[in-house]
């Protein structure tokens, strides 16, 4: 499967601009396409099965979903653009450094999120402005779906790279291919096994992971270029690693702030 993959893989440096955008034009739609599609249907079964409660709880844990999408945009936009570059200057193992800084260092950052709102639900919930009569249904479905967030960021840095790397195919398939099992999981265990809300948050993560481990797995497996390099460690190379990351955080911030002010809205709202 690995060979099937880096034979359909795209060249950047031969194809005409023109193909270009049409081979990723279409992909990158359909992906985004999917997403959307899973969040309105996802909010369909929520609102059937638990009612006008469910989807206020949900709206209440929004604000962090956009904030760990907005990290890993950001992250993705970034590690792209620098590793494209050095790609431009045939300077292949500098942009697989660059895309395994960004790797470790978005995990890095949203396990410290996970954990902390994992620790404390209830502080998190009233935080972002849940009432007491909600609290226990912001609770059960934060600590379903907050599991999810690694893989979930894994995905939306991961595809900025499998594009780089020549198959945009792939990274819709990763849309599409979650998208589908959220629908899929979110009638098995909202409708069928009559969870509720825990069903909407565990459907959710378990779509995540299979989004963010296929993405993984070609990082990791099949790869044309991106593969990831490991890292040295020494002082110098960690001063390397500060100074790479804060350079893709500059390039993709914007991402992150686009998020953070929809979160924001979303709070204030």
């Amino acid at each position: 499967m690995s060979e099937h993959l880096t034979k359909d893989a795209i060249d950047l440096s031969t194809l005409s601009i023109p193909r270009l955008f049409g081979r990723y034009f279409l992909p990158t739609l359909f992906g985004m396409l999917s997403i959307s599609a899973m969040c309105a249907i996802d909010g369909i079964f929520v609102g059937h099965a638990v009612g006008a409660d469910g989807i206020g709880a949900i709206n209440i844990c929004v604000p962090i979903m956009m904030l760990a999408t907005g990290l890993g945009l950001m992250m993705g936009a970034g590690c792209s653009v620098v590793a494209s570059i050095h790609m431009a200057e045939k300077k292949l193992k500098a942009a697989r450094i660059n895309v395994m800084q960004a790797w470790i260092f978005t995990s890095i950052v949203i396990l410290a999120m996970i954990i902390p709102v994992m620790l404390f639900p209830s502080a998190t919930g009233r935080l972002l402005g849940s009432s007491e009569a909600l609290l226990p249904l912001v609770r059960e479905y934060m600590l379903g779906f907050m599991p999810g967030e690694l893989f979930g960021v894994w995905c939306a840095l991961l595809l900025f790279v499998i594009r780089l790397d020549g198959n945009p195919r792939l990274a819709m398939w990763c849309n599409v291919i979650a998208a589908i099992a959220n629908i899929v999981l979110d009638w098995l265990m909202i409708v069928h096994l009559g969870w509720g809300l825990a069903g909407a948050a565990v459907a959710s993560t378990l779509s995540m992971m299979i989004g963010g481990l296929i993405a993984a797995w070609y990082m990791l497996f099949a790869a044309r270029q991106l593969r990831p390099i490991r890292l040295k460690w020494s002082r110098r190379s960690l001063l390397y690693s500060v100074r790479n990351i804060g350079y893709q955080c500059t390039i993709g911030i914007s991402a992150l702030m686009g998020e953070g002010t929809m979160a924001l809205y979303q709070r204030c709202t």
